[in-house]
């Protein structure tokens, strides 16, 4: 790959790491209710997971949605379906110091699985995986995959950091339990509302 082309990847993977997205808007939903350090493995989860998926697309799973176009059509109903499964851990989640909450099991951030999991799930996320594959690894060369996975991944760790950090410093204002609901409730809406393309023809 030549330098313009890997600046150019760089540049695309930190504009598209961080705008808002599903991992973002969940990620600072968790910075404010959990804080950072409670939210690291949901960090971890979303760079390793989106990494380990560039390379497995880029290696010739999306053959998979040409050999069988029903398995695209499945992907995007349980994009929805589990989508709207975080949206509403979101809007009821609490910080773990609330006894009541915890023991509904409300109080826990997603986990590093569950994570990496949701970036097979994340319509954002193909989105980025699809374009950075195609412009930047057009011969799907094995190295070249990489190299594009490895990159996403550098850059991919801070931005969503911020977004953590940032919702961690929300905290400040989010200080009565009506703050936070309004504040959880709205983040569930712009998560769900993040569908929007998932549903397009």
């Amino acid at each position: 790959m030549s330098f313009e082309l890997l600046i150019g990847l760089a540049l695309f993977s930190l504009v598209s790491s961080i705008t808002p997205g599903p991992n973002n808007l969940m990620l600072m939903a968790s910075g404010a209710n959990f804080g950072f350090r409670r939210t690291l493995p949901h960090i971890l989860g979303v760079g390793i997971g989106f990494t380990v998926m560039v390379i497995l697309v880029g290696v010739g799973l999306v053959g998979l949605f040409e050999a069988f176009p029903v398995s695209y059509q499945l992907l995007k109903v349980v994009s929805v379906v589990y989508l709207i499964y975080l949206a509403w851990r979101v809007a009821t989640a609490s910080p773990p110091d609330r006894g009541e909450a915890r023991d509904a099991g409300q109080g826990k951030p997603i986990t590093f699985f569950q994570a990496a999991l949701f970036q097979w799930v994340n319509p954002k996320a193909w989105t980025m995986a699809l374009t950075a594959l195609t412009v930047y690894a057009p011969s799907q060369d094995v190295g070249a995959v990489v190299l594009v996975a490895l990159v996403f991944g550098l850059i991919n760790f801070p931005c969503v950091s911020s977004w953590t950090a940032l919702g961690q410093q929300l905290q400040r204002l989010l200080t009565s339990q009506k703050r936070l609901l309004v504040f959880n409730v709205t983040m569930a809406v712009l998560l769900v509302a993040s569908l929007y393309p998932v549903l397009l023809p």
